[in-house]
């Protein structure tokens, strides 16, 4: 695939990543941190679904994209519970 979906997901993959270093440099850490982790977590899953549609060509095979997408949320929700585990106990 070339052309103009990937620039697409390249600008998105630039905004996103702006995102994470913004959310590290405004200072949000220290004050909502859990929020911030959580932000964090959430920025990097969907960064990890346009690679994997746009630049490894998963749109093209959509059964095998959902498969994918699933694996994907369940590692992140998983990294996320490890992330959020201390706080509950």
């Amino acid at each position: 695939m070339t052309g103009r979906p990937l620039y697409i997901a390249w600008a998105l993959l630039v905004a996103l990543s702006l995102g994470s270093a913004a959310l590290s440099g405004a200072g949000v850490w220290a004050q909502w941190p859990v929020a911030a982790g959580v932000a964090v977590m959430l920025l990097a899953w969907q960064k990890a679904r346009i690679i994997l549609a746009q630049y490894l060509g998963l749109s093209e095979a959509p059964r095998w994209r959902r498969g994918f997408d699933m694996g994907l949320t369940a590692l992140c929700i998983l990294m996320l519970g490890l992330y959020l585990a201390p706080l509950v106990v």
